[in-house]
């Protein structure tokens, strides 16, 4: 049994009229590897992101996790694989605005009762990435580049085995990009988390160990590295 991520023939279509997005992908993540998926606009990139982490339904095919194919899981237990062993970071930080940023961090933990078993880990991990004074703020009151660190502080507050980010850094200034990325790099390499990014920057992408390019639907290229 394959321990990583195994994704088998992936197809992904739409209907009326049909329209193939994703065709007959194949590729395996090993556990605790940091990936970025590339290609230009309307390549399938995002849509194999939702498909591989169950958010989006699949044509065809197999999305193996350790074995386990997510897709056929019964909904209650795939929305608890999610809520324990993934996490996700969009393009958007989707901060909660009336709440501080302690208690969106809190978020995933309130959903099964763990908030205040988890708050001084969530503490822990703002003084990690440097926002400690932004803990008891509303999100409209930190920078951009802050919000997005937090919507990562977020995504790991129930430990997942798994980052699923769509192009997290999209809204950013090079700076704040870069230190976002400096933040995967950092959970990958302490955590030992498998990451999974979705990019339209060579070279954030090039900062992940591997790269896998789609091209039409298609995977074009999958190069490690370093």
């Amino acid at each position: 049994m394959y321990t990583g991520i195994d994704c088998i023939s992936l197809n992904r279509s739409f209907e009326n009229p049909p329209l193939e997005i994703l065709k007959s992908i194949n590729f395996q993540i090993p556990k605790g590897q940091f990936v970025s998926v590339t290609g230009r606009s309307g390549s399938g990139k995002s849509t194999l992101l939702y498909a591989l982490s169950g958010l989006d339904k699949i044509t065809s095919g197999k999305v193996l996790f350790s074995g386990e194919s997510i897709h056929d899981m019964p909904e209650k237990q795939l929305n608890h694989f999610r809520n324990f062993k993934m996490g996700f970071v969009f393009q958007f930080h989707y901060l909660l605005p009336e709440i501080t940023v302690l208690e969106n961090v809190l978020m995933p933990a309130r959903k099964t009762n763990l908030h205040k078993v988890k708050e001084a880990e969530a503490r822990k991990i703002l003084e990690d990435f440097s926002l400690s004074h932004c803990a008891d703020k509303t999100p409209g009151k930190i920078s951009g580049g802050e919000s997005q660190r937090v919507s990562i502080a977020r995504a790991l507050i129930m430990r997942p085995k798994y980052i699923f980010a769509d192009e997290p850094t999209g809204n950013l200034d090079s700076a704040n990009g870069e230190k976002v990325l400096a933040l995967f790099q950092k959970v990958n390499q302490d955590y030992k988390t498998t990451i999974l990014m979705v990019t339209h920057d060579a070279g954030y992408a090039k900062l992940a160990q591997r790269t896998i390019s789609l091209n039409d639907g298609q995977l074009e290229s999958d190069t490690m590295n370093y």
